[in-house]
């Protein structure tokens, strides 16, 4: 049995790193783990004995006051407060390893100088789930919206030059200084191993400067979500066409402009004919490929993008508007119905999304994926059977997937829904990862 003392910002399923966070923890115990917890204070976290240990609740994006902003700021490179608490937790629990999640800003890699670490020589191991140990902005996203490598040469003042975070000059030079303040105080240098839930981003580790300390594990599933994906899994969507339902693509997520979604939008109106142009091009060319009109477009979700979107729509005219559904936040056994029903899944990304739940959670329900050609996302989809890829951000390419799409036939798309099973089955289970990584784990206490 070990002790392993699990880390992370949040501690109630905010997202992503919450869902792997909280899922861990449970393959763990499932193994007959000892786990403790070190996270922040919020109104909306899950019951634990070691909440006694958590740092102060901190908000650096939500509605607070000036000066409590700029008190705040104060501690968003160094927390004393967390190194502190984090001291008092490692007297009492006495881990074995120490495996960090999202712990930037709010929680701060202080801890990692906490004096019973030098004393003992804990390891510790970090899951990577965004790219903030390359980029300031967490993203790999400059200023202007591009795609953008330019911190991998570790000087991160491009983020202040190209204004890189959420648009503003000042909170893009002081994430500049607080990725300059852990290169100079060498805090990744105390993390022994780093795992990267992506090959693509195992990839970019190295090239930035991690090389030799990671390693690549895609995300995995916890049982009761493969159970539920089984549930919600619907093998007779042709007979439910043919009864009357309508096959749909879905998205499901963040409607945000890096999620692609407007990308997805003109490219659904423009694969039904029903872009601006489209109608005049198809009556003058019958051999005009369109998606035939029971085709919809499901999209679960909000964000900033929600009022573009709607006004894409409404430009493109009433069957539009009766074709494409924005049904609001989904979430448990609801979206999950939406997601089994699917005819296929649409993963449009502009950024380079790292290894997404939502593609996961759609394969376990045995449905497919269009997935956008970036981050890793690709990993996801073999072509053919468990999906289709087409070029990130580029409406045509994504409009020709889709109408590749509608053309499967019912055979065909039995061959793919069995792809996916065998995906989630040979790479997902939640048994499994726990078990590789109590592997990895013994592997860096013994170095």
């Amino acid at each position: 049995m070990m002790r392993i003392l699990l880390v992370n910002k949040y501690f109630y399923r905010k997202g992503g790193a919450e869902t792997y966070f909280f899922a861990l923890a449970e393959g763990l115990k499932a193994l007959g783990h000892e786990v403790a917890f070190f996270s922040m204070k919020h109104p909306n976290n899950e019951q634990s004995y070691w909440n006694k240990y958590f740092v102060s609740e901190k908000d650096y994006v939500g509605e607070i006051s000036a000066f409590k902003k700029v008190q705040e700021a104060s501690t968003l490179i160094y927390s004393f407060e967390a190194k502190r608490k984090f001291e008092a937790l490692l007297e009492e629990f006495k881990p074995d390893v120490i495996h960090m999640n999202n712990v930037h800003r709010q929680l701060t890699l202080s801890i990692l100088d906490a004096p019973y670490l030098k004393k003992h020589h804990v390891p510790v191991v970090y899951t990577a789930h965004d790219y903030i140990l390359l980029c300031p902005a967490y993203t790999m996203v400059n200023g202007r919206g591009e795609v953008c490598d330019a911190c991998l040469d570790r000087h991160f003042s491009h983020a202040t030059k190209n204004v890189c975070v959420k648009g503003s000059r000042a909170k893009s030079a002081l994430a500049t200084m607080e990725a300059e303040f852990l290169k100079l105080h060498h805090s990744y240098d105390k993390i022994d191993l780093i795992i990267a839930p992506s090959q693509f981003m195992k990839n970019k580790l190295d090239e930035g400067g991690f090389a030799g300390k990671t390693v690549a594990m895609q995300n995995f599933l916890t049982d009761s979500q493969m159970a539920m994906g089984a549930r919600v899994a619907n093998t007779h969507k042709f007979e439910d066409t043919q009864a009357g339902a309508r096959p749909y693509f879905l998205f499901f997520g963040r409607l945000s402009k890096e999620k692609g979604i407007l990308t997805l939008v003109k490219a659904f109106l423009q694969a039904a004919g029903l872009a601006q142009g489209s109608a005049n091009a198809q009556s003058d060319d019958q051999d005009v490929q369109v998606l035939p009109d029971v085709w919809y477009l499901h999209i679960v979700g909000d964000g900033p993008e929600r009022g573009a979107i709607e006004q894409l729509i409404a430009s493109a005219g009433p069957q539009a508007a009766s074709r494409i559904h924005l049904l609001g936040y989904k979430s448990g056994e609801d979206l999950q119905r939406e997601v089994g029903n699917a005819r296929f899944t649409v993963l449009s990304s502009e950024w380079r999304e790292n290894m997404p739940y939502s593609g996961l959670e759609s394969l376990a329900a045995q449905t497919p994926i269009i997935g956008a050609r970036i981050g890793g996302i690709p990993e996801l989809v073999e072509e053919g059977k468990t999906g289709f890829t087409f070029e990130s951000g580029n409406a045509v390419d994504l409009s020709n997937s889709m109408l590749k799409c509608a053309a499967v036939s019912a055979l065909n798309y039995s061959a793919m829904q069995h792809s996916c099973c065998e995906y989630v089955n040979a790479r997902c289970l939640q048994n499994e990862y726990a078990l590789a990584l109590i592997d990895l784990y013994e592997r860096v206490i013994q170095r």
